[in-house]
């Protein structure tokens, strides 16, 4: 190939090769890793599971304490429930020693901020500690209260932007939802199969609220 020609071919090549960059980047902002707690239903299974859950008024908050809801269990080692919830829902997480992670890159799905810091992140409690107090965890043994607040087995615990979660509080999701609409359907699933797998209740303008989100589906 003559010089000239080779030098045709290769400024026809460059626009096109910028193009494809900026398509796979593009696509990587707008579809990021996001945090996936296990086990969310079907959306079928969510509202077969909230219509099973008892309807009943919220108790007293009276007693509570997040003391008793031992958390930040020890899973393994040094690596202790936040650390392994930080694990799973970032990606290339680098950990020290004592497992707490250094670096790394987190989505927060409740409002779709990207995160480089862990300690810009809080461990959300799907089912607040308090809403479960309320709603029957307050008869429960120490020992069952630890395993709610540490379940990494279902979709209880999950990474988000740190004032997100304070905003949310103890809040049920007739007072509070993600404020990303596009979120609702899985928030929904996620509280339902909560609620269903701890045999909580739910009081009327809280399933109300969910139905409706889960309509979104």
């Amino acid at each position: 190939m003559s010089t000239v020609n080779k030098s045709r071919f290769t400024s026809l090549r460059l626009p096109a090769l910028s193009l494809l960059l900026a398509g796979a980047l593009a696509v990587g902002l707008v579809t990021p890793a996001q945090a996936t707690p296990p086990n969310i239903p079907s959306t079928a299974t969510a509202l077969s599971e909230l219509a099973a859950l008892r309807v009943a008024g919220e108790g007293s908050t009276s007693g509570y304490s997040r003391d008793l809801f031992p958390h930040w269990s020890t899973v393994s080692g040094a690596c202790n429930t936040r650390e392994a919830v930080l694990k799973r829902d970032g990606t290339n997480v680098v950990t020290d020693s004592s497992c707490a992670a250094t670096s790394g890159r987190w989505y927060s799905p409740y409002d779709g901020a990207t995160w480089t810091q862990a300690s810009d992140l809080d461990i959300d409690h799907v089912v607040p500690l308090a809403e479960a107090w309320r709603s029957g965890a307050s008869s429960w043994t120490t020992s069952r209260r630890e395993s709610f607040a540490n379940d990494l087995a279902g979709p209880q615990l999950i990474a988000v932007t740190d004032n997100v979660n304070q905003a949310k509080g103890d809040q049920d999701p007739a007072l509070w939802k993600p404020p990303l609409t596009s979120y609702w359907c899985t928030y929904a699933k996620m509280w339902t199969r909560s609620k269903y797998k701890w045999g909580l209740t739910v009081n009327s303008a809280e399933k109300t609220a969910l139905q409706s989100m889960l309509g979104r589906c």
